[in-house]
């Protein structure tokens, strides 16, 4: 059962972006940089099993093999860490998007550079990937402040470039709520094989088996998006013939 309990940051720590972390000093540079991300890993298996409040920093610096003070030197604090295990692996797959919002972008090459990231990440066979997957699905189904902040810093400003792009395929200056609910569903078809993944291996195994899967995957879910875009095209085109025709009817 996923806890109620949440971190009560202070209004300082509740803003703190990953960036204001104490930095890692150059000297030494890459045995920290090592020391960072296993402690990251390892919160970030102890967070997803046990949330932020279960999990103490004793036991993380424990499982990492670390001293408790490698907390406060790397991530300032618990908050801090548990900020690092959220952003990391956002900002890792969102970092290959590239810019799929350009006017000039077939809408076919921009979906795909979204959805391509998001199933070779959800594929992949590695234990911190389903530790991530299950800590952010803690977070969905109960969002804590710094989650929220995340969301608003690194997600909402994609989601509206994806809902603008959406937008403009339909002819419209801004997206309405049906954009919003098109962009939605899109996302939605990639991040089920990141929580579904299991699911689907004990209903239909051979998706994930076969050959190329990756690729296979991917390419359908591009031409499935396609085709919910054409839908939602035919959809308004009809609705304005509708409108057109009543006007002239009055």
């Amino acid at each position: 059962m996923i806890s109620k309990r949440r971190p009560n940051p202070s209004p300082v720590s509740s803003s703190r972006s990953a960036a204001d972390a104490p930095p890692v000093p150059t000297r030494g540079y890459d045995k920290g940089a090592a020391t960072s991300e296993h402690l990251v890993r390892v919160a970030t298996r102890i967070f997803a099993a046990k949330g932020f409040a279960g999990a103490t920093t004793r036991e993380i610096c424990l499982a990492a093999g670390v001293n408790l003070a490698a907390i406060h030197y790397y991530f300032g604090d618990k908050e801090g860490l548990y900020r690092a295990a959220l952003l990391e692996p956002i900002r890792a797959i969102t970092s290959q998007f590239g810019d799929f919002g350009t006017d000039d972008l077939p809408f076919e090459q921009a979906i795909r550079a979204i959805l391509a990231p998001l199933i070779t990440l959800s594929l992949r066979e590695d234990d911190h990937e389903l530790n991530v997957a299950r800590l952010h699905l803690r977070e969905m189904l109960d969002p804590s402040p710094i989650f929220r902040d995340i969301v608003e810093r690194e997600i909402a400003p994609l989601h509206a470039v994806l809902a603008g792009l959406v937008a403009r395929h339909c002819g419209l200056a801004r997206p309405d709520a049906e954009v919003h609910q098109l962009a939605f569903a899109m996302i939605a078809m990639a991040n089920d094989y990141c929580s579904s993944r299991e699911f689907i291996r004990m209903l239909a195994p051979a998706v994930l088996s076969r050959r190329n899967a990756c690729a296979a995957i991917v390419d359908r879910l591009v031409g499935y998006c396609v085709a919910l875009l054409s839908h939602e095209q035919a959809r308004r085109k009809a609705q304005s013939k509708g409108a057109s025709r009543g006007r002239r009817v009055r």
